[in-house]
């Protein structure tokens, strides 16, 4: 799993390193950073990392946000279409996104909403995954301290906010990173809803940028490296918490 990205990282910092016949050679030659300033000068990479940034973070607080209501609502109250509600959620995961390409490319076009940020935004900002995986976290905290805090008179949002999302934290923070991750290596639905560099994000442009620079591979791997910057950031800084999220009611005793 290492060696790819510190290949992808040697490749990065040479000028013209298809030249380079052995690893030897590569780690020997002088190393130069001018991939990276021409990535982030001259082709806007600054902006389109702008780009996934912001779209990114705005899905993931909102499917944290959005996601918590609905599984909550499911999880502890009796609402009379709960298992409609239930069947149509398991449903949707069973329904590969490539089948919504094109009637959510119909919605948006008629909604004029493509080349927006609402088109990268709105239709993720609450997921059927999301969804299911609080709710079954939920299942199993208990409903004791919940009740204590209704008889103490507190109302059904702050037990939500105060109670609920700090016990759900470990489960919120896997939904997070799960859900930023993906929308960050998302290529498919940004590359359907956008046709101008404005809105382009990082892996719409890097493809872009392999066709143009399909011989400079210093160049390419710069700007790869520059879109996997963030994975490699969150996987370092919270692989603890997602193994104890992912791991937590495994064992019973």
């Amino acid at each position: 799993m290492i060696f790819p990205t510190v290949w992808m990282l040697l490749l990065s910092l040479h000028s013209y390193p298809e030249r380079f016949r052995t690893i030897s050679e590569l780690l020997v030659d002088r190393w130069t950073l001018q991939n990276y300033i021409d990535a982030l000068t001259t082709d806007n990479f600054a902006w389109f990392f702008v780009n996934s940034s912001m779209v990114s973070f705005a899905v993931t607080v909102s499917n944290i946000a959005l996601c918590l209501i609905c599984a909550y609502g499911l999880a502890r109250k009796h609402v009379i279409a709960r298992p409609v509600l239930w069947a149509s959620i398991i449903g949707m995961l069973a329904v590969p996104q490539h089948v919504l390409m094109i009637p959510l490319y119909t919605m948006m076009a008629k909604w004029g909403w493509i080349n927006t940020y609402a088109a990268l935004i709105v239709p993720w900002m609450v997921t059927p995954f999301g969804i299911f995986f609080l709710h079954q976290y939920l299942q199993s905290l208990p409903v004791e301290i919940e009740n204590a805090a209704r008889l103490d008179g507190a109302s059904e949002w702050r037990i939500l906010i105060e109670i609920v999302a700090p016990l759900a934290r470990p489960a919120l923070v896997v939904l997070g990173i799960y859900t930023f991750l993906s929308n960050w290596n998302s290529f498919l639905f940004p590359f359907l809803l956008t046709n101008d560099e404005a809105h382009r994000t990082l892996p719409v442009a890097l493809s872009f940028y392999l066709g143009k620079q399909s011989i400079d591979w210093g160049h390419v791997m710069a700007a790869a490296s520059i879109a996997a910057l963030p994975i490699l950031v969150l996987f370092l800084f919270f692989q603890r918490t997602i193994i104890t999220a992912m791991t937590s009611g495994a064992l019973k005793g």
